[in-house]
């Protein structure tokens, strides 16, 4: 256990705040954001309730709402979360999570699929959590996660390394186009964690190829990666997806920049791609034109992100004041604010 702590210390040292020992923890989510924030998408039981999405619950969601827990330095509310996701989620006899749980059905889990990029997140807020509150079963719990990502979900294919969106159903040998991937599931700045917890060069080798491989994915007219990309061969949209920039690929330049990758040509790609007169939106690839637009602020700051990392722009006043609306454009908008917050002091 303390070999895991020193090497957790080493792989979130980067995260802290500057001045601040490493191992200590200061908010990064003002009390009054995370209050209306749980406020509107906690529920007493511990889940995140996906408002967006028939308020279903998803590993994804919970992920979330353990790191923003530990961003607003909450361990009451963190413990919450964690309690709802470990009796609810922890199912499967692999230690990684399914995805779904439906309260409108019975029994609410009806898929016991995983999410890679939710068990990441998950275990990634664990990590973190158990460092700075010197939580041994959270980093006991975060190292089970990272060992069975890295086992059923990191593999190598023609010669670069993947993450698989779950252990089921996106594999050559389960599709005609397999591998098929979503370059979403890249949460960069959890990977080194993730090394830290399940010690493998193949972690350091996933992060680089996930970055080389969107350099490639420039689909359309509009030259952006889809949501879901068969890597059979030459990358392109996968067979049997709307072949769009939907709602989980909007959070690729902000994932990118959270991680530390500031290619300003990629991120300048990425923008000018998913925007129609500054307004975020999701995207036909084919033809180029926008399906959505997408103006609520918790879209809109991974605009304001970005274009403060590329060139010092002060985010607006509008992206400083956060009113909940849907779940995941308000998370969004958390891990926006918080990552300036601790990294861009200036652009506020």
């Amino acid at each position: 256990m303390r070999r895991w702590r020193a090497l957790l210390l080493a792989a979130t040292v980067a995260l802290a705040p500057v001045g601040t020992p490493a191992i200590a923890q200061q908010a990064m989510i003002n009390a009054g954001a995370w209050s209306a924030y749980k406020a509107k998408f906690l529920d007493a039981t511990g889940r995140i309730i996906d408002n967006g999405n028939g308020n279903i619950s998803h590993s994804e969601g919970q992920g979330y709402g353990l790191l923003l827990a530990y961003l607003a330095a909450s361990p009451a509310d963190f413990e919450q979360i964690w309690y709802f996701t470990r009796t609810e989620l922890l199912l499967r006899d692999d230690g990684l999570a399914v995805w779904k749980w439906d309260p409108n059905v019975k029994p609410h889990v009806t898929d016991t699929n995983n999410a890679s990029d939710g068990d990441m997140l998950i275990a990634y807020a664990l990590a973190l959590a158990g460092t700075a509150w010197k939580r041994e079963d959270y980093i006991f719990a975060a190292s089970r996660m990272a060992q069975a990502l890295l086992a059923k979900t990191v593999v190598r294919s023609e010669g670069r390394t993947l993450l698989m969106p779950g252990t089921d159903g996106f594999a050559a040998a389960d599709r005609d186009d397999g591998p098929v991937v979503n370059p979403s599931y890249w949460v960069y700045e959890a990977i080194p964690v993730m090394a830290a917890l399940a010690p493998s060069d193949e972690w350091k080798t996933l992060a680089e190829d996930g970055v080389a491989l969107l350099s490639t994915m420039q689909f359309g007219p509009r030259r952006l990666p889809a949501e879901w990309v068969s890597l059979h061969g030459k990358p392109q949209p996968a067979k049997g997806f709307d072949a769009e920039f939907a709602y989980n690929a909007i959070r690729i330049p902000l994932y990118l920049v959270r991680g530390g990758i500031a290619d300003k040509a990629m991120l300048n790609r990425l923008l000018q791609g998913m925007s129609q007169d500054g307004v975020l939106a999701t995207i036909d690839l084919t033809t180029g034109r926008p399906k959505t637009l997408l103006s609520d602020p918790g879209y809109r700051i991974v605009n304001d992100v970005v274009a403060c990392v590329v060139d010092g722009t002060k985010l607006p006043v509008s992206a400083l004041q956060f009113a909940p609306t849907l779940y995941y454009p308000s998370t969004l908008q958390l891990l926006g604010l918080a990552y300036i917050g601790e990294k861009h002091p200036e652009c506020l």
